[in-house]
């Protein structure tokens, strides 16, 4: 009987991690810009985990990163001069595109929810609302330029980032949300970042380095992204060798992704 047990056991575990190799192939098809691929892998997810929260709001990760590529979000330009970040023309998001985004994080929230109304403390719900709100919040800001309406996702999904990693501090994929709401608001100005801080938002920039850094190495689903974060950094600091370090490691992690070569060829 123990016997069958533990074999019950092996092939339960196997299966568990085919369907985590599941879910991390559709961050790299995203990563590496193919959008369609990453959208039946995260939905062949779905189906086989139906009450996952991680599943949906994967799914609309893939949907806002489609949206940021057609409109050259994250091409480091965009971030570098703080004028044009601030002034360059209004952006038109794609509305079929983001009726999908904003439908899949409604399906996520109601999963996340049904699992913390009988188990607040569990990890993959906590995570999932963490990255929800910050897709949101990344949504608000750097497509629709609502950056107000952005703040209070920001904190909000950094609180619950450092709630779960009061109990999960292993969690490197957690320690984005702290390092993000530190890193972009620090970039504001003095004045501004005084209101932010009365407001309870953290613009520590040396902090938010820190805890990108910890998802860089530690990470897992959101590593790559916090490294184009630090190579963002990088470049804004004319750290050259460490941009050149970050982006020839996502240019050969991605291959199929052109964003990091072009970036690459700028440094040259």
């Amino acid at each position: 009987m123990r016997i069958l047990l533990l074999s019950l056991a092996m092939v339960s575990g196997i299966r568990l991690n085919a369907q985590a190799a599941l879910l991390e192939t559709g961050y790299r098809q995203m990563y590496n810009l193919q959008f369609d691929e990453a959208h039946g892998t995260f939905h062949d997810w779905e189906r086989l985990r139906p009450d996952d929260p991680m599943g949906p709001v994967s799914d609309a990760a893939a949907y806002l990163f489609t949206e940021f590529d057609r409109l050259h979000i994250l091409q480091s330009e965009f971030f570098l001069d703080d004028q044009n970040f601030e002034t360059r023309r209004k952006l038109s998001p794609d509305p079929v595109l983001k009726r999908k985004f904003l439908d899949a994080l409604a399906r996520s929230e109601v999963l996340a929810k049904r699992v913390l109304e009988r188990a607040p403390e569990d990890a993959n719900a906590l995570f999932a609302t963490v990255l929800r709100l910050g897709l949101r919040a990344d949504y608000l800001a750097l497509v629709e330029k609502r950056y107000l309406a952005s703040l209070s996702d920001v904190k909000t999904s950094r609180l619950l980032a450092e709630k779960l990693l009061a109990n999960d501090p292993d969690n490197g994929d957690a320690y984005l949300a702290i390092g993000v709401e530190n890193y972009l608001l620090s970039l504001k100005p003095a004045p501004l970042r005084w209101l932010l801080r009365i407001g309870g938002a953290q613009t520590d920039k040396e902090r938010g380095i820190e805890k990108l850094s910890i998802t860089a190495e530690k990470g897992h689903y959101l590593l790559p992204y916090a490294r184009v974060l630090l190579a963002v950094a990088a470049l804004r600091d004319h750290n050259w060798s460490r941009a050149r370090e970050l982006l020839d490691w996502l240019a050969r992690e991605f291959p199929h992704n052109r964003l990091y070569p072009e970036e690459l060829a700028r440094l040259q």
